[in-house]
């Protein structure tokens, strides 16, 4: 029973972190449609806050509400789960405030950083990290996620080392959904500043 239990909870986390890393295309969508893009996303935050009202009220929104019925963790089932709509606040509050070369940046840390680091803790995790759920594995594979996108931007070591330390920090802490808020914008915003600090 624990080993079924155990694999739903994997099977479940890799469906949304799936979805996470999928979210690696939306710097190439903004450069190429900037604002539908920006408006698309708004209106799909809109959209999935209303079913998730209608979910907790046990009602349904087309398709929507097996969607996140389906992906929502069995501990949030009869809360709101928000993390979708973060991730799009997260995503469009950077794009609007940096130009896209950083923006994209803080988009890739969430996008690889967060959910590889998930799906590594879970699979592979039985170190703890102290005073935190985290697990070494987890954190690991964020700092090697997000090192090695920022590397493929910046070139530069340096900087590819001190933004993966920051993203694997924010992970780390227990923001839970609203990490999806602030790793974009504090890794993308880390970025913009050590890329005119260092050359």
């Amino acid at each position: 029973m624990k080993f079924r239990s155990d694999k739903e909870v994997l099977l479940k986390e890799l469906f949304r972190k799936t979805i996470h890393m999928c979210c690696g295309i939306v710097p190439f969508a903004l450069k190429l449609l900037y604002w539908p893009v920006i408006i698309f996303f708004l209106l799909l935050a809109v959209i999935y806050f209303i079913s998730e009202v209608l979910r907790i009220k046990g009602k349904s929104f087309p398709l929507v509400t097996w969607f996140t019925g389906f992906a929502v963790r069995n501990e949030d089932k009869q809360k709101l789960s928000l993390g979708p709509v973060f991730m799009v606040l997260g995503f469009v509050v950077t794009a609007l405030l940096l130009p896209l070369e950083y923006a994209s940046a803080g988009i890739y840390a969430l996008a690889f950083g967060d959910g590889i680091a998930s799906l590594a803790g879970k699979a592979f995790g039985r170190i703890k990290l102290p005073g935190s759920e985290k697990t070494l594995a987890g954190s690991g594979a964020c700092f090697a996620a997000v090192f090695i996108s920022t590397f493929l931007l910046s070139k530069n070591i340096v900087i590819s080392i001190i933004t993966a330390i920051i993203a694997t920090f924010l992970e780390y802490l227990p923001l839970k959904s609203l990490d999806n808020f602030f790793i974009p914008v504090f890794i993308s915003a880390s970025y913009c500043l050590l890329s005119l600090i260092i050359k």
